[in-house]
């Protein structure tokens, strides 16, 4: 989403055409983003601000709301410290995650943008304690129309450089977990089923990785440029989705 179709609050030139192309040709779409710093009805807010009505439940995928799946799946009944905002904290227990504080079996880091110092010394202590570490994605930094804001792969080096450990899991694009629960949700085939993104080393190499066409557009975090030092090499590439119109 940030970077793909928006800039902060912003349609990029030509979003919001495609996705009424997309809808117009009969194509099913569905909004995934690693940006769990807010709650998917939050995104579904937004997107109605800016005049676009989805349904959050099958149209919006966060890296949270996968983490959430994962979690219920893999560490059921497990208490989880959150490294996240209050709204997705909140989030998290009303999908039936037991969210503590002082005495967890599983950590979790997510984009936080409201913590306090102390906060991330209590991460960084249950980290070393062992505790299974999971993060929701593992995105360096998040675009925003004045540049680039640290999101939770900066704060995982930060927590690897004082505690020695990277996270035992990553859950959000371009792993597994997340387009899995993708498919499941919107029902789709796999091959016939592309992700289209901003980022190399998550939105493209998650579909280039996991069996989908991985589209490669040019109006967020990376560039040109960063192709030549990437492993990852994408089925296609325009300057950003409205170039995509003629061609649905």
């Amino acid at each position: 989403m940030d970077g793909t179709i928006y800039l902060d609050s912003v349609w990029i030139d030509g979003a919001k055409d495609f996705l009424a192309a997309l809808t117009a040709s009969g194509r099913k779409y569905c909004f995934m983003t690693n940006n769990s710093s807010k709650s998917a009805s939050i995104y579904a807010e937004k997107l109605l601000n800016m005049g676009l009505v989805i349904d959050p439940e099958t149209q919006l995928i966060t890296s949270g709301r996968a983490t959430m799946e994962y979690l219920k799946r893999c560490y059921s009944g497990k208490k989880v410290y959150l490294f996240g905002n209050p709204m997705v904290k909140m989030e998290f227990e009303s999908r039936g995650i037991l969210i503590e504080e002082e005495h967890p079996d599983v950590v979790v880091t997510s984009f936080c943008t409201s913590f306090h110092y102390t906060d991330l010394c209590r991460l960084c202590d249950f980290v070393r304690e062992g505790l299974p570490y999971i993060a929701t994605h593992p995105d360096y930094n998040c675009p925003t129309r004045t540049g680039f804001i640290p999101d939770i792969g900066s704060l995982a080096a930060y927590v690897e450089a004082s505690t020695g450990r990277r996270p035992d899991k990553v859950v959000g694009k371009p792993e597994s977990e997340i387009i899995d629960y993708a498919l499941g949700i919107m029902g789709a085939k796999r091959e016939e089923t592309c992700v289209v993104g901003d980022r190399l080393y998550t939105d493209v190499k998650s579909g280039v990785n996991n069996g989908l066409y991985g589209i490669f557009v040019l109006s967020g975090e990376a560039g040109l440029r960063d192709l030549e030092d990437s492993d990852v090499k994408p089925h296609l590439i325009f300057d950003s989705v409205k170039e995509m119109i003629p061609f649905l």
